[in-house]
């Protein structure tokens, strides 16, 4: 099983879109795939109460109060955290992860935020040890804009591997009203944006070689 945390302490960074979206990209794929949500504001269990029944299956668990045991064999563990999450408390989601993946937007604050967040990170002792990858995406990017830019000087000095970058588009709240993502649509017409995120759905394998079983567009 490889459990992945998506966690920032800024609200608003697109943790849950994430979260969602690599359930969905996990379960469309044939993989046996629980989405925990440790957030208080229950945005991704949400989301999985308006999953239709026809969509690839995503076992829902709540975590708010913490970790729970999974009621069955899993593949893939996605761990929505919850905003403003305190480094004292992040040790009981980290123990969990095999992979954190940090989204950070292209604004001066969410940016200043995000490395106060990696510098801290940086201390903790299983990832000063490898054993718990960290990957940053930039989310939310505009292309050719100066934020875009900025955004991509700042992922020169954070220290840690940035994967790839998710643009902006419309379509990932249309389709999260309806408790679906990218990867329930046709493929081909949305193969543009499920490119976006071939790098960091990769890199997510990665961190279990002998389960290579996943392809994206499926």
């Amino acid at each position: 099983m490889i459990t992945v945390l998506v966690a920032n302490p800024k609200g608003g960074c697109g943790k849950t879109t994430i979260a969602t979206h690599l359930a969905s990209a996990f379960a469309g794929a044939g993989l046996r795939t629980a989405l925990a949500d440790a957030d208080r504001q229950r945005s991704s269990l949400r989301w999985l109460r308006q999953r239709p029944d026809e969509a690839a299956p995503i076992m829902a668990q709540d975590w708010r109060q913490g970790p729970k045991d999974l009621p069955g064999p899993v593949d893939r563990l996605i761990i929505d955290s919850p905003a403003a999450m305190k480094l004292g408390k992040i040790d009981e989601l980290l123990r969990q992860a095999d992979v954190i993946v940090v989204p950070v937007l292209p604004s001066g604050f969410d940016v200043g935020v995000s490395r106060a967040f990696l510098k801290k990170l940086d201390d903790l002792k299983p990832i000063r040890k490898s054993k718990t990858a960290v990957a940053v995406v930039r989310n939310r990017v505009q292309l050719g804009t100066r934020s875009a830019a900025h955004l991509d000087r700042f992922m020169l000095g954070v220290g840690f591997t940035g994967v790839g970058r998710l643009r902006h588009r419309t379509i990932y709240t249309e389709v999260a009203s309806q408790g679906l993502s990218i990867f329930d649509l046709p493929a081909k017409q949305y193969e543009d944006l499920r490119d976006d995120w071939a790098p960091l759905l990769r890199y997510i394998e990665n961190a279990d070689p002998s389960i290579s079983n996943f392809a994206v567009g499926e």
